[in-house]
């Protein structure tokens, strides 16, 4: 009986052993495509659900997919009004002395908004991004303040920038993960504005002398390529914000710190064929014939039908359109004077024990409560 319980004893060791000595993530075998980077995340744009991550909230250097960020800011304000394409940006001192990918941006010169957020998004020129930064914040500090300021907003818990620019020779705390550049990409590919420029494969400045070449190749080589932005440091490694849309199912493949460009994009590839192999995006109908009237106590009406909403897609597995259930809560009655817009009840769609969409059924129009002159007033209506 000794010799059993040391024998139990060894074993057990040697599996807690092996399971200490595992990678961050054991279960290496079971994602479903190889990941040739330090960590990746495919995330829906809809739901902004994750349908794969690996390593998802390691902080790593994120190079020039910084800009997203940047990009984030720029077309929310265009978006605001606050500045516009047309607006003419004068070149600071700092902003041209940026280096790494550029437009070779001279002090004192001067170009749009449109083109500088064109050499921003196709070619990641770092002095074009600095100095639309400083346009919008008035210097390149508060123009960092503002894009940590956003992170925070957006739950980006564990995201720091430092620049807008992605450099990192002089900085070790500019640093993001997998996860959070999948939140702000999601967040950027909101204003449908940023499209018109991450799609460009190849364009030109200053009436043709300037050319840019988009640095994603999946905008030339990966059907349905909407963006967004690609990153290679010697410290971040290579790394991509990619992003593809393809039968209403729109995606975002974030990879960072892989040791090529190819094993990037080939990463991005696999990711995104992933996603669009097994998921599908689906629009619940709501039945209109299962919804009652619901009665209304004291109203100047009886009873009030109330107003279906539009459906939003919804991304589900392939082949499991049949299995989501309509689940109706309404109220039998309600106690006047009813609101417009008054919330009558819901109507939830569920997958399994997943809530996959709940929209809410609410009053057509206000119904009134019934006084005693109203009824005076019938009652005289009647006998006239």
């Amino acid at each position: 009986m000794k010799i059993y319980k040391s024998i139990m004893s060894l074993f057990l060791s040697c599996i807690l052993l092996a399971c200490s000595l595992m990678p961050a993530f054991a279960q290496g075998e079971q994602m479903p495509v190889e990941i040739k980077a330090k960590a990746a995340v495919l995330m829906d744009v809809s739901s902004g659900k994750v349908l794969l991550k690996y390593n998802e909230n390691q902080k790593l250097y994120p190079a020039s997919v910084t800009k997203i960020m940047p990009l984030l800011l720029i077309t929310e304000a265009i978006d605001a009004g606050k500045i516009a394409l047309s607006d003419t940006v004068t070149v600071s001192a700092s902003a041209a002395s940026k280096g790494g990918s550029q437009i070779w941006l001279k002090e004192g010169e001067q170009m749009s908004v449109d083109d500088l957020l064109k050499a921003t998004a196709v070619y990641s020129a770092n002095d074009a991004c600095s100095a639309l930064g400083e346009y919008l914040a008035g210097s390149d500090a508060a123009f960092v303040d503002m894009l940590n300021e956003k992170a925070a907003q957006l739950g980006m818990k564990n995201t720091h920038f430092e620049n807008c620019t992605g450099l990192d020779d002089t900085t070790e705390n500019h640093l993001t993960t997998a996860l959070d550049v999948a939140i702000m990409s999601r967040e950027l590919l909101k204003h449908e504005l940023i499209i018109n420029y991450t799609t460009i494969w190849m364009d030109s400045l200053r009436d043709g002398q300037t050319e840019l070449v988009n640095t994603n190749k999946l905008v030339r080589f990966y059907e349905g390529t909407t963006g967004l932005k690609t990153g290679t440091t010697s410290k971040a490694g290579c790394c991509v914000s990619a992003s593809a849309e393809r039968d209403g199912t729109h995606l975002i493949a974030v990879v960072m710190g892989s040791e090529n460009s190819t094993d990037r994009f080939e990463t991005a590839k696999a990711l995104l064929n992933w996603g669009f192999a097994n998921y599908t995006s689906f629009t619940p109908k709501i039945e209109a014939s299962a919804i009652p009237q619901v009665g209304v106590i004291n109203g100047v009406e009886e009873k009030i039908t109330p107003s279906i909403p539009q459906t939003q897609a919804i991304l589900i597995e392939k082949g499991k359109e049949g299995e989501i259930k309509q689940t109706i809560d309404l109220a039998v009655d309600v106690a006047a004077p009813v609101e417009k817009g008054q919330v009558l009840g819901t109507v939830r769609f569920t997958l399994g024990d997943e809530t996959v969409g709940e929209y809410k059924l609410t009053a057509p129009e206000a119904v009134g409560e019934l006084t005693f002159k109203i009824v005076l007033m019938r009652i005289f209506s009647v006998l006239a």
